[in-house]
């Protein structure tokens, strides 16, 4: 970095904490709800992740990621992570799901958008008919602000953390599967789908 960027950043820095003395001040004077300032500071991408979410160890691993290989890939590197518990302090395998799959919406969204906590509701783990276990992703309107591969990215996460942890596909009943397949075919129908798939592609 050159040295006009150190002094630059190095100002940024000094006006930023002068910035939190005066609001910390403010706060002393009892005429807000919250007595401390309540905006984390963040020096980079990775720093808005795990602010965003919460979890310590996310930054870290993050920056080591991010000059070997794409968001993508780091996303499925931190799946691991999760999985075998060397980022968060999750007990339960749904837990360690979920952070993985916030993670990854997070670090797709660059940690500017709501999408990673309030567009993800909860994960749980549900029981087959067999009497082996899913994952079962609940999400909730602001997921849309993600975009359409974060949202792709985290179903794939959401699998991928699963079978990491060691629980089962969702085994579908062939009620749902000709379900499926007959609202698709009604969709198209009324409104005219874009691309429509043959039946044979989605029930097999």
């Amino acid at each position: 970095m050159r040295a006009e960027d150190e002094q630059y950043f190095d100002r940024l820095e000094s006006q930023l904490d002068e910035a939190f003395d005066v609001a910390e001040r403010a706060k002393q004077r009892g005429g807000d709800p919250e007595p401390e300032v309540e905006i984390p500071t963040a020096r980079d991408m990775a720093d808005r992740v795990e602010n965003i979410l919460g979890i310590d160890g996310v930054a870290d691993r993050v920056r080591e990621l991010e000059g070997e290989m794409s968001r993508e890939e780091a996303a499925l590197e931190l799946a691991e992570d999760f999985a075998e518990g060397r980022v968060g302090d999750y007990e339960t395998k749904a837990g360690k799901i979920e952070g993985a799959v916030r993670t990854a919406v997070a670090l797709l969204t660059e940690g500017v958008v709501a999408a990673p906590i309030e567009g993800i509701d909860r994960v749980e783990i549900l029981p087959n008919d067999d009497g082996t276990e899913f994952v079962n992703v609940y999400y909730a309107g602001p997921i849309r602000s993600a975009g359409g591969t974060a949202q792709a990215l985290s179903v794939l996460v959401a699998d991928y953390t699963r079978a990491l942890v060691g629980i089962d596909q969702y085994d579908t009943r062939e009620e749902e599967v000709e379900r499926y397949a007959e609202e698709i075919a009604l969709y198209h129908k009324e409104t005219g789908l874009q691309y429509c798939p043959k039946a044979v592609s989605y029930t097999h």
